[in-house]
């Protein structure tokens, strides 16, 4: 039996040690049909919906530093929205909800790589993303607000 489509998984066995968000999010061009005096932004192919996108980075100690940077994009009708910084840190951590991974052969490279979804971004609900703490942090009301009704991809190459 082949598995066809996306496979559910969760955002710790993905980012096990937590991710940041580095960079502003912006919506992705799309260059085949953009033209020197026009630009046309990319829409998703199955939901129609805008796509933007953001850098994040895996704060595993052990990745490999070709793979600590990952681009996340997020499919919205509107601008996504990314959490409060929290003070002391240089990047912002973010999860992602209802995550699901495709895994996929890069057209360039000839590895495995794997196309990472999540239908939504938001603050994480507790502070393990920070190294120094471990107790529980709420998340900010403003936070949760600004993240429902999204969707995210991510490619995360993999050497074969």
């Amino acid at each position: 039996m082949a598995i066809q489509g996306p496979i559910a998984i969760g955002f710790d066995q993905v980012f096990p040690h937590g991710c940041y968000l580095v960079g502003d999010v912006q919506q992705v061009k799309d260059f085949d049909a953009s033209t020197a005096t026009r630009v046309v932004y990319a829409k998703d192919k199955t939901t129609g919906l805008p796509v933007w996108q953001v850098s994040v980075v895996d704060a595993d100690p052990e990745a490999k530093a070709s793979q600590k940077s990952v681009t996340v994009k997020i499919l919205t009708e509107v601008q996504p929205v990314p959490p409060p910084p929290l003070p002391g840190l240089p990047f912002t951590p973010v999860e992602f909800d209802g995550m699901t991974v495709t895994p996929y052969v890069g057209q360039d490279t000839g590895r495995l790589a794997y196309s990472l979804r999540a239908r939504a971004m938001r603050a994480p609900r507790t502070a393990t993303a920070i190294p120094s703490t471990k107790h529980t942090a709420p998340a900010s009301a403003s936070a949760k607000n600004a993240t429902t009704n999204t969707a995210t991809t991510t490619s995360k190459e993999i050497a074969a």
